[in-house]
């Protein structure tokens, strides 16, 4: 029996230039409930899970209903951004051009299911998606592993049989978790040296960077096994 091999890739600041729209929309809903908070901090938090953003960036564990409020405020602004989302260059060529060469593509996305609908359209390459998760389908998120788990189960893929393609260093700490080597992306706004720090083995710059050494990254590698 041949063994499925394939690819997870974050989706938000990966194949999506979304990652500052989502700091404006957590700032927005830190200041509604009066919490001032540094777009910097906020843009550094970017890859956690909602969550785990809003714990990190308040300290402790904050009341829920404060919690729910500022997850529902971001949710509200971020969804009045989803005609500006665009895909980065390459996005959709990189999918197809891993889906080519005979791998599983997996958007190991921790979005809501109607902000994951918005990011796959900006991407336009649904028909190089094998699977895709959500919010919804992790008990806990980054940088816990559940989604990437999640991620793998939907496609019936290993750890050992699989590449992870993000852009933060949340997304390094939750495949390293599993076991699962990562390719990082330095255009969610990460420097190549917070990303190598992190753990990850190649860092590029984009998706279109990555196509263009497809065959020599760990992407072609898999592929070529």
């Amino acid at each position: 029996m041949t063994e499925i091999r394939g690819v997870l890739f974050d989706v938000d600041g990966t194949l999506v230039d979304s990652n500052y729209l989502h700091t404006v929309a957590w700032w927005q809903a830190f200041r509604r409930l009066d919490y001032d908070i540094p777009m910097a901090g906020i843009h550094r938090a970017i890859g956690m899970g909602g969550d785990k953003l809003i714990g990190h960036l308040l300290g402790g564990d904050p009341d829920p209903e404060i919690e729910e409020t500022l997850d529902s405020t971001h949710g509200a602004v971020f969804s009045t951004f989803w005609p500006s989302l665009r895909a980065f260059d390459g996005a959709a060529d990189l999918l197809r051009a891993t889906a080519g060469r005979g791998l599983a593509v997996v958007l190991a996305s921790s979005a809501s299911a109607a902000d994951l609908d918005a990011l796959r359209a900006a991407i336009d390459a649904d028909d190089a998606i094998t699977k895709a998760t959500s919010s919804s389908d992790a008990v806990e998120s980054k940088p816990a592993p559940d989604i990437l788990q999640a991620a793998l189960d939907s496609a019936d893929l290993r750890a050992k049989d699989t590449v992870f393609v993000g852009d933060s260093i949340w997304d390094i700490k939750s495949a390293a978790k599993l076991g699962i080597p990562t390719v990082a992306l330095t255009c969610g706004g990460t420097s190549e040296a917070e990303l190598r720090d992190a753990g990850a083995e190649q860092v590029f710059a984009g998706p279109r960077e990555l196509l263009e050494h497809l065959d020599d990254s760990l992407l072609g590698q898999l592929a070529g096994r």
